[in-house]
């Protein structure tokens, strides 16, 4: 997957799909001396900082021109960038590693994601977790197949986005199905909306995948789609994603202490609100959230 870019390879008709309304728009915030002061010196001198993101990712990037975004991290970001007093640019590369060789070079200052937080991933980089993740399904409307939670899928045909943790986990309870002798056919998909064309036209009797984005693609789609199994473990342990900073930075710092500024004055939750994922809520935001055991489990 990793949980923090499932579907990232999303058409573009789906990308382009209309955000909340602007009259959910947050509220300015007030430079902050105190937030500000814990920024590199450099950032603070030249008036910018570069934010690197992997690409589309609705609700929390979407991508609307070079450079430019729409979404739940771009909200975040203007009002970060409020915080320090400084622009916030984007950039968009390919995928995690070459967020971290940007980092390594000292070409992007930030990736306000959220990436998944995972252990293994910590050597250089710090996560600044501020939402979590859960795996969840999108169901045809009305949910026929009646599907709950991960063990309700003995016997159907389930969608999943190829070579990801989901598909992983999805494949060993396949494979406790079929000991039970009710066989269930797991449907890899190399893109998010593959996956959703296959439960729309019944071809699939779900899609297994991140629960933020299959909000955002449900939202679009009400009146054929519906969302179940939603903020359960399903085959996973706890999983937080996060902004990426250099580790133990000064970056790192300022991030953590502009979100916790966010969080408690509201607009934190306002952003999760407009764009309707207030269930990825987490109560407060903190470094390295993800507890240092297996990413996954499947259910048996």
């Amino acid at each position: 997957m990793a949980l923090n870019r499932i579907g990232m390879a999303i058409a573009s008709a789906v990308v382009a799909l209309a955000s909340p309304s602007a009259a959910q728009d947050i509220p300015a915030q007030a430079m902050n001396p105190t937030i500000r002061a814990l920024l590199p010196e450099k950032i603070k001198a030249q008036g910018y900082l570069v934010a690197v993101n992997s690409g589309s990712y609705p609700p929390y990037d979407i991508i609307i021109g070079t450079n430019e975004l729409q979404g739940v991290s771009n909200d975040v970001a203007i009002a970060l960038g409020q915080l320090f007093g400084v622009e916030i640019r984007h950039q968009t590369v390919s995928g995690l590693a070459g967020m971290l060789v940007g980092f390594g070079t000292g070409r992007y200052d930030l990736a306000i994601g959220p990436n998944g937080d995972f252990p293994d991933r910590r050597a250089k980089i710090d996560f600044i977790d501020w939402v979590q993740e859960y795996v969840a399904f999108a169901v045809q409307k009305g949910n026929p197949k009646q599907i709950k939670t991960l063990d309700d899928v003995c016997g159907l045909n389930i969608a999943v986005m190829a070579a990801g943790s989901a598909e992983r986990v999805l494949k060993a309870k396949a494979e406790n199905c079929a000991a039970t002798g009710k066989p269930m056919t797991v449907q890899s998909f190399p893109d998010q909306n593959a996956a959703i064309l296959a439960v729309r036209s019944k071809r699939s009797d779900g899609f297994f995948s991140g629960q933020a984005p299959l909000t955002y693609f449900v939202s679009q789609s009400p009146d054929t789609l519906d969302l179940t199994g939603t903020n359960l473990p399903n085959g996973f342990s706890d999983v937080y994603q996060g902004a990426i900073a250099p580790k133990g930075s000064d970056m790192s710092k300022a991030v953590l202490a502009a979100f916790q500024e966010l969080f408690a004055n509201g607009t934190y939750e306002k952003i999760m609100k407009k764009w309707k994922i207030e269930r990825n809520m987490i109560s407060k935001p903190g470094v390295n959230l993800t507890p240092e055991m297996e990413i996954f489990k499947a259910k048996q």
